[in-house]
């Protein structure tokens, strides 16, 4: 198979999206867990709402009104200057520990984002993790004005790399996404976060589901739409033999 870009989603795939939780936390002892939750639920939620209203509004926006959401329904208050900083540790997620050395590895291949999130956004958060020299370029969604997983988000990744679908390795952790991406019909790689297994076996044990176990569930499990990922690995640092499996294939 001829792959020749390597193309990754952001949040939740190279960047962790539960970093935000000791920026929460902080801002509101206790409720740090519920809060990071809730809102990366609901920040997705409001792709989707605004997308099927055909009212696009940036991911910038998205954050903040989804942030705003969450403190109203778990009773916080909060200045505008504080939402203002709590917002902004979506400007500087971890990078996933293995991330760094996955892209290295893959550095004979053309390399790629593609996010929902807005241009400033992204650049941002590139240059706060550092591995703008490993990317060619970062795609956003705000280009065309239409969030993930609508197909013509797929089809401008295609253009803007010169390349046809079957040339594309799209790299994902979000189920939402991968069935887009396959849809579309890139060949997919799922990257496993939290293994069923592992779920399930932390679901027996814990006397009952709270936010993280609930999110887990919810959005980091496989969509059952009839389109699955190609293949799904544990890590990103296991790209590098897929890839090359690909290519003896």
């Amino acid at each position: 198979m001829s792959i020749k870009a390597l193309v990754f989603d952001a949040y939740g795939t190279l960047f962790d999206v539960q970093s935000v939780a000791s920026v929460t936390d902080a801002a509101f002892p206790g409720r740090g867990t519920a809060i990071t939750q809730i809102w990366r639920l609901k920040q997705l939620e409001y792709t989707w709402l605004r997308a099927l209203m055909d009212r696009y509004e940036d991911f910038w926006t998205v954050t903040r009104d989804s942030l705003d959401f969450t403190l109203r329904s778990l009773g916080l208050s909060a200045s505008p200057e504080l939402v203002a900083q709590i917002a902004e540790a979506y400007d500087a997620l971890a990078l996933y520990p293995e991330a760094r050395t996955a892209l290295e590895g893959l550095a004979a291949h053309r390399l790629a984002i593609f996010s929902n999130g807005s241009p400033a956004m992204l650049k941002r958060l590139v240059a706060h993790a550092g591995i703008g020299e490993l990317l060619e370029t970062v795609i956003s969604v705000d280009e065309i004005g239409v969030y993930k997983p609508d197909p013509r988000g797929y089809a401008h990744v295609e253009k803007r790399l010169g390349l046809g679908r079957e040339e594309i390795l799209f790299v994902s952790s979000n189920g939402f996404d991968i069935a887009g991406a396959k849809a579309h019909g890139f060949h997919v790689a799922r990257i496993e976060r939290m293994p069923a297994s592992r779920l399930r076996g932390e679901l027996a044990a814990a006397p009952e589901i709270g936010p993280a176990l609930m999110f887990q569930a919810l959005r980091m499990q496989p969509e059952q739409l009839g389109f699955q990922a190609d293949a799904t690995i544990a890590a990103l640092t296991d790209l590098v033999s897929y890839v090359a499996a690909l290519r003896q294939a």
